[in-house]
């Protein structure tokens, strides 16, 4: 996650047991009603006798810290990002999920028709629904395990690759010729590579053509060996820079009471996860997670515009290896206790099925 852990440790030192106390309270009080919350509505949820005036001063001390503000002209106080951040990394208690929503989750995904694709979107659509905010599932595009490679010259810069699974899917790629390469060394070129990529995905191709020996390297034209090693790596970047995405339950974002500024930014989110901006990085840092994330507002670039939170969790394929990334996108005042077991239930889940089909 995007934060500190120290400052966390710093505000525990910091508050007393009662300002602790208080300040859960409030945070509990807010997350479920999304108002505001008054020192005398605390005082009422104590189990220790405080008046409100005692409260109050609590309240501005916490304030002072910056954990909780005033929104607008509003009497009662809510939590800001750092006072979510604190709650969440230090008084969070996340309780197991019941079996009857265990027995929803794995009754849903029965009834998939059991390719991934079905899976990926039932994960979706069962997230939302879950959480009432919106559930996304993004998947990294598997690479295609190809049978044959074809070069066709389109000008004297330009030529496209057809790339042919060995499942019967085309793909058109368009790459950058070096300069005065002969049609006889684009043919030598075609025919080199249709050798090491049958049976191979591209970075799998690249890799047996870099433990080439120098003298197989020679029968190569240097200029057609050019177009191999710069052709070959223009089409990974491209075969790896657009993931799978797919969002349900964006209406639950979308509040009637919203403003029109909250919900141009909502509308904003939805039209750059669209565009997929950003979705790599959360993909990257998919893989070096253990286990469920939480992101608040700003703390993730990706959502910091619409003050979103999202929980995320990565799941796996077959060979323990992390092939995308699902969760909730919800408002800042999301039900972090329910919704981090369930996001982590359903990631469990899914790799577990995505395993039983040997992969992706």
């Amino acid at each position: 996650m995007v934060h500190t852990p120290t400052r966390s440790q710093d505000f525990l030192e910091t508050l007393s047991t009662r300002s602790q106390e208080i300040f859960r309270r409030l945070v509990e009080r807010y997350i479920e009603t999304g108002e505001p919350v008054g020192s005398r509505a605390i005082s009422k949820m104590l189990d220790a006798q405080l008046s409100p005036a005692s409260v109050r001063n609590v309240m501005a001390d916490l304030e002072d810290l910056g954990l909780i503000a005033a929104p607008h002209t509003s009497a009662g106080r809510a939590p800001t990002q750092q006072g979510l951040r604190f709650f969440v990394d230090a008084m969070l208690e996340v309780g197991a999920m019941d079996e009857a929503e265990r027995d929803r989750i794995a009754r849903n995904f029965a009834g998939s028709t059991g390719n991934v694709e079905d899976l990926l979107n039932e994960a979706s659509v069962m997230l939302s629904g879950l959480s009432h905010g919106a559930g996304m599932v993004i998947a990294a595009k598997a690479d295609m395990v190809l049978k044959h490679i074809e070069f066709v010259r389109l000008d004297a810069e330009r030529a496209m690759a057809i790339l042919v699974g060995q499942d019967g899917q085309v793909e058109n790629r368009i790459i950058a010729l070096p300069p005065g390469l002969t049609a006889s060394a684009l043919t030598q070129a075609s025919n080199f590579l249709a050798h090491y990529i049958s049976g191979r995905t591209l970075k799998e191709a690249q890799d047996a053509i870099r433990k080439r020996s120098e003298q197989q390297r020679a029968e190569l034209d240097e200029i057609a060996q050019r177009l191999v090693d710069q052709g070959l790596a223009s089409m990974i970047d491209r075969e790896t820079s657009a993931p799978t995405l797919i969002v349900r339950g964006r209406a639950n974002l979308i509040d009637d009471t919203m403003a029109s500024e909250d919900l141009a930014r909502v509308r904003e989110l939805f039209d750059e996860i669209e565009n997929k901006k950003g979705l790599l990085e959360l993909l990257a840092d998919a893989e070096t997670a253990q286990g469920v994330r939480i992101f608040i507002g700003s703390e993730n670039k990706l959502f910091s515009l619409s003050g979103s939170s999202v929980v995320l969790s990565p799941y796996k394929d077959a060979s323990d290896k992390v092939v995308g990334v699902l969760g909730v996108i919800g408002p800042t005042r999301l039900n972090y206790a329910r919704i981090v077991p369930v996001v982590d239930y359903t990631a469990h889940v899914l790799t577990r099925l995505i395993g039983k089909k040997g992969g992706v």
